[in-house]
């Protein structure tokens, strides 16, 4: 004998077929925890398992980020290091940042910042 249980929940209720009754409440608490509920509807012929359980929300999807754009144009040196490649990365792109690189024997004033 089977009995269809009603669950009432507060905020999203989800279901889950997992097939046929056999070891249906087993089956329904191994996978979604022990505070689902199981049922087994016969009305289709074959006895079919379905698992009721809370779930949560999808958790939006995360704003795009915008690409990261780099540049190197000015030089690096005694009288521009790295607090003035900066101040002049912040000035030349909006959120910019700036530090002074080294490649070879040149001192690049290297710019990152948003696209």
């Amino acid at each position: 004998m089977s009995a269809l249980v009603m669950i009432e929940a507060q905020g999203n209720l989800c279901r889950d077929g997992l097939g046929t009754c056999e070891d249906c409440d087993q089956k329904c608490k191994t996978k979604h925890g022990p505070s689902s509920e199981s049922s087994c509807d016969r009305s289709v012929g074959v006895a079919l398992c379905t698992c009721f359980y809370q779930c949560t929300p999808p958790t939006p999807p995360s704003p795009p980020t915008r690409p990261t754009c780099n540049s190197g144009t000015t030089l690096c040196n005694e009288q521009c290091s790295d607090s003035c490649c900066d101040t002049n990365c912040a000035q030349s792109h909006d959120g910019g940042h700036g530090i002074c690189n080294s490649i070879g024997n040149t001192r690049l004033c290297l710019c990152e910042y948003a696209c």
